[in-house]
């Protein structure tokens, strides 16, 4: 079967997208479809993974519903993250073979795309011991949070690009306390390149690293 990209030329509610994501599994398992990438940018929301932490989360319901950011439990690992416009959100949905089969050689590859990406637009981002995700000299900038359910992947990472950053502080980002997060417009200001940009590179590092070719359907 020929891999796909999926890119949602929207902003999409994290309830409906984590339902598809299930659903697709679910198929993928099955052979039903083919290896699915998903590249969009999620409507505000506050995501708690399976062993997220409420005291992470410094804000209170009823605030997060006047700002208008959404709060949902997700099926991912990790702890607490924030999602918005100008952050790109990539769910691979992937049955894992012998390159990349267990949950360390798939949170390599995922790490490996953002650094990758990060470089081709001249920011130094690498791997930091004892933490996911990939880190700048000003912070964090690229999330990571997976589930792995019979061998197929769902979720996945968030990279910054223009997002606003002061989501982020009703939370503490992934439970690290102290931690910074940053973006590329953090890094690059004027020179920030756009988002449409940012999501071709990664998509281009995605199939190197993950050795799958994507024909792209827009939905």
């Amino acid at each position: 079967m020929t891999a796909r990209a999926i890119y949602f030329r929207s902003p999409q509610p994290f309830a409906d997208i984590q339902a598809l994501q299930e659903e697709w599994a679910r198929a993928r398992y099955a052979d039903a479809i083919p290896d699915t990438v998903l590249f969009l940018q999620h409507a505000p929301v506050i995501t708690l993974g399976r062993r997220g932490r409420t005291q992470h989360l410094l804000a209170s319901e009823s605030l997060l519903a006047e700002r208008g950011i959404a709060l949902h439990r997700a099926s991912r690992g990790g702890d607490v993250t924030y999602h918005a416009p100008g952050q790109w959100i990539i769910y691979p949905i992937l049955k894992l073979g012998a390159l990349g089969a267990d949950a360390h050689g798939y949170l390599h590859n995922l790490e490996e795309v953002t650094i990758r990406t990060c470089a081709d637009f001249g920011i130094q981002a690498e791997r930091v011991a004892g933490k996911n995700g990939a880190w700048t000299t000003a912070g964090k900038i690229a999330a990571i949070g997976f589930h792995l359910k019979r061998g197929v992947t769902l979720h996945g990472m968030s990279v910054n690009v223009s997002v606003d950053l002061a989501g982020f502080q009703l939370i503490v980002p992934c439970g690290l306390v102290g931690d910074p997060v940053c973006s590329m417009a953090t890094l690059l200001q004027d020179a920030t390149p756009a988002m449409e940009t940012v999501r071709e590179q990664l998509r281009l590092n995605f199939e190197a690293v993950f050795q799958r070719r994507l024909t792209i359907e827009h939905r």
